[in-house]
Parts: structure tokens; sequence; C-alpha cells
């Protein structure tokens, strides 16, 4: 079964826009079924976009994670193209001066510390604030469309890796999230949700018939997406996510790490939906650049049955129990608190693991939390 985007719905269904001078909020992920981009396919429609927007990664999708981004021009259509991940991470006066209205089309993960729904909230948010209309052309969560069992945020736990109180996998769409944000945190933008067609709630992306572009260096390919809510986790620690492998999110390791030792004791937890492989790598920026890693691959076998959280906790307290050498990260180049805290959107679950709670009683409180975050996002769902 294929579903149709939202780019695929405006550029079928709806009338044009009437000659509005567009601001483009995209990146290299926004393709239709053939692979063209959403830029080309929206200019070949007669859609007069006047500026392009890029977030993390750049709109040209190669930049590290973390690494600020500078504003440039396209190549190709000479058009500006302005970041939203460097000086300024939301559209300023002179970027929108000469605009009449903002297009958001981007392919999310569907993880909250995946920055791009952070980028969308300013988007919303500079939108309203200068009389901007917005509107997001949808896409798939590549996860599906129900929560899992994660942490909300605390107050005072906000960052671009999290921003605003919501589970890690919060199973939205990003039409879904602009209509949630939009409401709940009172930003009062002029919205606009291109529904998608076809798409339903239990669609993995791989169920969708559209095919994967990298969506940033870190998510090369599918399989990279449907392990990142789990393994971006270990972002907050001394240990490598794999970012600078050829298999960023899929192996974890470092050097001081026996991957044979690892990988017997996470297999011998039967975490649901997945097995350990061990494995070496050799990463060629990030942490323990040029160095071999030992550590262990994650292979999914069901990932109706995976539970990212809970499975990428349980792997920092097996590598804290055999390996002396770990560490939670102090800091983080996103905010105030230690890396892994923003992640998790609290101190607790941190401290939980350095005080040796078992796993089954960490994400015990979440239930009662998710159940409330149901009930807050219900009236934003525009899927059954």
């Amino acid at each position: 079964m294929s579903i149709q985007t939202g780019l695929q719905v405006f550029l079928e269904h709806r009338e044009k826009l009437s000659g509005a001078r567009v601001g483009l909020v995209t990146h290299p992920a926004a393709v239709l079924p053939d692979l063209s981009h959403s830029l080309d396919a929206l200019l070949v429609s007669g859609v007069k976009i006047h500026a392009i927007f890029g977030p993390e990664h750049g709109y040209l999708g190669y930049q590290p994670d973390a690494t600020e981004v500078a504003s440039t021009f396209d190549l190709r259509t000479g058009l500006p193209a302005y970041s939203l991940y460097g000086e300024q991470r939301e559209p300023t006066a002179k970027m929108l001066s000469g605009l009449d209205m903002l297009l958001f089309d981007m392919q999310d993960v569907g993880a909250r510390f995946y920055t791009f729904i952070s980028t969308l909230y300013h988007i919303l948010k500079t939108g309203a604030a200068y009389g901007k209309p917005v509107m997001v052309l949808d896409r798939p969560n590549p996860l599906g469309g129900y929560p899992a069992l994660s942490p909300l945020i605390d107050p005072g736990y906000e960052s671009f890796i999290g921003i605003t109180s919501m589970p890690i996998q919060h199973g939205m769409s990003v039409g879904e999230l602009a209509g949630f944000m939009n409401a709940r945190l009172s930003l009062q933008a002029d919205l606009l949700v291109i529904r998608m067609e076809g798409w339903k709630r239990e669609m993995s992306f791989d169920q969708t018939g559209l095919p994967w572009v990298s969506t940033s260096p870190g998510i090369p390919q599918l399989s990279s997406a449907y392990l990142y809510p789990c393994t971006c986790l270990i972002e907050g620690t001394n240990l490598s996510e794999g970012r600078g492998s050829t298999l960023p999110f899929e192996v974890i390791g470092a050097p001081w790490v026996d991957g044979c030792i690892l990988s017997e004791a996470l297999n011998e937890l039967g975490l649901e939906g997945v097995r350990f492989r061990p494995t070496y790598f050799s990463p060629y920026f990030s942490k323990h650049t040029g160095e071999i890693c030992q550590g262990v691959q994650l292979h999914l076998t069901d990932l109706t049955r995976f539970q990212a959280i809970p499975t990428g906790i349980a792997i920092i307290q097996t590598v804290m129990r055999l390996c002396p050498q770990f560490q939670f990260l102090d800091t983080s180049w996103e905010g105030p608190h230690p890396h892994f805290d923003l992640l998790l959107g609290n101190s607790r679950v941190r401290q939980q693991i350095l005080d040796g709670d078992p796993l089954e009683k960490i994400p015990a409180p979440w239930t009662d939390s998710l159940a409330v975050f149901e009930q807050q996002r219900a009236p934003f769902l525009l899927y059954p």
C-alpha cells in the first residue's frame, strides 16, 4: 500500500497559493515517491518560493549534528537559504521580509529529541508573531502513530532537544504536532495542515510504500531511524552511539568495552524485539575518533514488540556494571543540565541508574503520565 504525503495531496488537489510569496522550510528527505524534491515540485507547480529555510544539518542535510550552519544561497535557484540552526534558531524579521507565508515540508523521525519538531515550534511561534500563515505538508511518523513507554519532560528541562513536554516516542505526525503545539503552547499561528491520504496509526514507515531518504548524517537508513529513540540515549554518556561509523545509532561501544561479553549479557536479559551481536568499529569523527571500539550492533527482530527507551536504559545499566570506565557526560551543548537528563527530560532516570535500581522499576511511573498525554493529544489527531 502506498500513502500520499501532504506534498502530493497539495500538488494534486489544492488550489495554488494565489501568487503568495512563500518561505519553504525543508531538507533533502522532503521528496515525492519518484524522489524528486519538494522545492523542485513546488516551483514546477507554480508556487512562488522566495526563500528556503533549513533545520539542523542544513537545508542540504550534510552538516554534522550540533554544528552551527551558516546561511547561504541555493546554487541551483539562487534563492536565499537561511539557517535555523546557527546564530538564530527561528526566522528573523529580515528573513521574513517580503514573504507572505511559511510552508513546512520535512520528514521527521518520530523522536522528541530529534530537533526538527523544535524548528517547527519556532516556525509556528515566529509565524504568529509576524502575521505569516503557516502551512504544514504532513508526512508519516516512521515509528507509527502510538506513543511508547517513555517519560515526559519535567519543568525546567525544556531545550532544543525537548521543546515541550511529550513522550520521547510521541506517535504523532508533524502535522498533528503542529496542531498540538499551536494550541497547547498558545502560539496562535494561522495554521493549515495538508493531511496525508491513506496513512494509519499502526503503520511503520516500511508499510507506507514511500521511499526512505536519509534525514540527516546520523540517520542514513530506515533501520537507523527505528533504533534512534533507543540508542540516542547513549549520546549522554562516554560511549559512542556509532556517530562517525557506517552504522550510526545501530552500533554502540568504546575502546574499553568487550563486545562479546556485552552482547552475551544483553541477550541474557531477554529484551523483546531485539538481539545484540558483538562488533568492532572505528569512528572517523565524534567520540573516540580514530580508536578501535568494541561494542554491539542492535538487530531488530520485531519492531512492534521493541521497547526503545527501556532497552536503551538496559544497555547503559549493563555497560555500567561491566565497565568501570563508563560515565555520564556532565554537560550538554543544548542546555544547563547533563545531556542525558535533557534527553530524558528529568534527572531521576540517571539517578536511578546510578543507584542501581532494577530495570523494571524505572519505567513504572511513566504509565500514568503517558495516559495523561494520550488525553492531551487526542483532539489533535488527524488519522485513524
